[in-house]
């Protein structure tokens, strides 16, 4: 959290959030002030997602942040510690004209909780104003609140030609969290793409399912990235560490010392995030 590179910062916040490491949210308070907006708004969701109270007030400063982004985000912090009426500016946020505002709106409405905000979501998602990233984000959300509606919109993202719609897809139906949406996801481990593979078998592993260990460890022993360019493998490796994190059979977690020693830094970020999740 306190690398010079704001994506690094932001990678480790989302850890914190995901790992609620209670422990590190003073250092997470201080980068309310990040000078980079991604920052700020990472650090605010950290703050609402463990509902972290000694942030309240710093985090009530950030409603009137020049970043409708970072607003919105401290909209949705301020919900989480007890001010319901901050719901509303959420909602009007993913109204905005700005796509990105919108799209983190809908993010945001999904990690709530609030299915009061549902048919706000599927308004949104078949809007002719909504861009690509509106659609598939307030998809997710909807599946986040966990109506089972979704499935079918979130089945044709499975299908789709597009390597990263699919992956948006295995995220979401791991969202949704049914019996249904496992039984889509056991079917993206035989996915052509070595990214979607190793997603499935994360999400799979969310289910408490370690049906995807083989795929994960393919990595390994079939040595899956040597092939790949720098930025490729990078993500592979991330993939796979997230895998790990959330499988956590001996088999894999043997392979997280090495991992923890890779060059890139957010390799290390989601390996260390699998060492917490397999720790816990």
């Amino acid at each position: 959290m306190a690398d010079n590179d704001p994506l690094v910062r932001v990678r480790a916040l989302e850890v914190v959030a995901d790992t609620e490491q209670i422990r590190l949210m003073p250092q997470v308070h201080q980068l309310l002030n990040d000078k980079s907006m991604p920052v700020r708004f990472a650090a605010a969701l950290a703050v609402g997602d463990l509902e972290y109270s000694p942030s309240k007030g710093s985090v009530s400063q950030l409603l009137k942040d020049s970043d409708a982004n970072v607003t919105t985000a401290a909209a949705y912090a301020m919900a989480k510690l007890g001010s319901a009426k901050y719901f509303e500016a959420l909602r009007n946020a993913i109204t905005s004209s700005d796509q990105t505002v919108r799209a983190n709106a809908a993010l945001l409405l999904g990690k709530s909780g609030d299915k009061n905000s549902l048919e706000l979501l599927w308004r949104t998602m078949q809007s002719m104003d909504s861009d690509d990233r509106v659609v598939y984000q307030s998809a997710e959300a909807i599946a986040m609140l966990g109506d089972e509606r979704i499935y079918p919109k979130l089945w044709t993202m499975l299908i789709s030609a597009y390597a990263d719609v699919r992956l948006m897809g295995v995220g979401a139906m791991g969202k949704l969290g049914t019996p249904e949406a496992k039984n889509a996801l056991i079917r993206m481990l035989d996915d052509d793409i070595l990214e979607i593979r190793l997603a499935a078998a994360e999400q799979l592993g969310v289910f408490k399912d370690p049906i995807g260990e083989s795929k994960v460890l393919e990595v390994f022993e079939k040595n899956l990235t040597s092939g790949l360019d720098t930025e490729a493998r990078e993500r592979a490796n991330v993939l796979t560490a997230l895998a790990i994190g959330q499988i956590c059979t001996p088999t894999l977690t043997k392979f997280l010392p090495q991992l923890l020693q890779n060059e890139s830094k957010f390799v290390r970020i989601a390996a260390s995030k699998a060492v917490l999740q397999c720790t816990k």
